[in-house]
């Protein structure tokens, strides 16, 4: 049997490791970096942290839970839910914590493993299941090292932290954002978001279950989200009709909440809806409202000891400074050296940005998988499908290197550019191409995040290994 290595604890790493360990692979081992299991549901602790995808959908299709207490779960519960999976599959176990990975070389036969403190493991394939969203960006801002008061990263959220009464700058105004800021105004003295770029807002039809009905509520509302998810991808055509659909309900919403015409025009994007990510958030923009929140839509023009100075010269006091600014989306697999054969580097290999077929496999590398990989994130629907679907083809891939005495498997070239030039050409008609957004590679524009579609178009297409695809030696 081969040797499994995994890089990661997060849902794509325990749906890997549940996927081998389910189909008779026993040597399975994960490596953590941090103390704990769950990915970016262990690090996001930020108040207000929650799924913007209904649970019922966002969790395991092998791991329903009867546990949900409301449609849309906190951070504390996703994070319960994963480490209940991985102690019953038998992922926990099998998980080293406290490993980071370093670099991986393959040797020829198989991947030499190096972690931080020295140490090495070989493995016979490797899976890297490092995520999109597990690196921090943290913007370069003129005098930040002067601020006098706590500042961090909204993924760094400091556990012991207590803002009550004090004035709190936001810097950024997205995802995190949305969720943190009606949090915070509901302790600090004053919350003052920075805003380069307002965003399209959904109503969020969340609420709590009854405990009767969260047995239920899996296998009742799964195949409808699912369902939702896939009309919800139709928007992010540009200028067709689900899109038009999308753009008023979320110009209906901003208009129901938000009364003063000169914040609404402020809070109303001038890009086409999908050109970057549609939020979800009921209590946001009443969040605005309040007499103690400000919306600052002026650049920042640098940092003093106790606040922030904008380009039109204002000055806004500060105590503490919220960087809710993402993350690394395009620095795949950033901080790891892959070496493949003949010395080949991996980040030199994606120099024009990153790459591979099915988003999974990368040519000239072998027994290399990819969970998360270029091209298969989201802007509508539930990432753990896709999730699940690669964990699949992966095993599927390795069950035929087994049948057939095969060692080693990669990618065709021509099969991966084969994929290449479908997703982008599918890409090209998106609406992400309309705007600059951390889908697409800084350097080049092109679109290396995203898949073109909802998740069953990317279901059917991994669902059957295509042998003619890879080359088994």
């Amino acid at each position: 049997m081969p040797r499994i290595g995994i890089i990661g604890s997060g849902f794509g790493a325990i749906a890997v490791a549940a996927e081998f360990l389910r189909h008779g692979y026993s040597d399975v081992r994960l490596w953590e970096r941090s103390d704990a299991m769950g990915g970016v549901w262990r690090d996001n602790t930020y108040p207000g942290a929650a799924c913007d995808v209904p649970s019922p959908f966002y969790s395991f299709s092998f791991a329903p839970s009867k546990q949900w207490p409301r449609r849309y779960a906190e951070q504390p519960d996703i994070l319960a839910y994963l480490h209940t999976v991985a102690q019953h599959e038998g992922v926990a176990s099998r998980t080293q914590l406290n490993t980071e990975v370093r670099s991986a070389q393959w040797s020829g036969t198989a991947w030499l493993v190096t972690f931080a403190d020295g140490t090495h493991e070989e493995v016979d394939l490797l899976v890297s299941a490092v995520g999109q969203l597990s690196n921090p960006v943290i913007p370069a801002i003129p005098g930040a090292e002067s601020f006098l008061g706590p500042t961090f990263h909204s993924a760094q959220w400091p556990a012991d932290l207590d803002l009550a009464g004090r004035r709190v700058a936001v810097i950024g105004a997205a995802a995190t954002a949305v969720q943190v800021v009606p949090q915070l105004a509901t302790v600090a003295e004053r919350v003052t978001l920075y805003q380069r770029t307002p965003n399209y807002i959904w109503p969020k039809p969340d609420g709590r279950y009854p405990r009767w009905y969260r047995p239920v509520a899996a296998r009742i509302e799964r195949p409808f989200f699912q369902w939702l998810g896939e009309q919800f991808s139709r928007a992010l055509a540009d200028g067709s009709f689900a899109a038009r659909v999308s753009r008023a309900v979320t110009r209906f919403h901003l208009r129901r909440q938000v009364a003063d015409p000169a914040l609404r025009a402020a809070l109303t994007p001038d890009y086409p809806i999908g050109c970057r990510r549609i939020l979800f958030s009921n209590n946001f923009y009443p969040a605005l409202c309040q007499e103690n929140v400000d919306l600052i839509t002026e650049g920042i023009a640098g940092i003093r000891p106790n606040g922030i100075e904008t380009l039109d010269g204002g000055f806004h006091r500060a105590d503490a400074i919220v960087y809710a600014t993402g993350f690394a989306a395009q620095g795949f697999l950033r901080g790891l050296r892959i070496t493949g054969p003949d010395g080949a580097d991996l980040h030199e290999h994606w120099a024009q940005g990153a790459r591979a077929h099915l988003g999974i496999y990368v040519p000239r590398f072998p027994n290399l998988f990819l969970s998360y990989g270029p091209n298969t994130n989201l802007g509508g629907s539930s990432i753990i499908r896709m999730l699940e679907a690669q964990a699949s083809h992966m095993r599927q891939s390795v069950d035929y290197m087994v049948t057939s005495g095969a060692r080693t498997l990669e990618a065709t070239q021509s099969a991966e550019q084969a994929w290449d030039d479908a997703v982008q050409g599918e890409l090209s008609t998106s609406a992400w191409v309309r705007c600059d957004s951390w889908y697409r590679d800084p350097v080049t524009g092109r679109i290396t995040s995203n898949w073109p579609g909802g998740t069953n178009s990317y279901v059917q297409r991994t669902r059957m290994l295509k042998s003619s695809e890879f080359v088994f030696r």
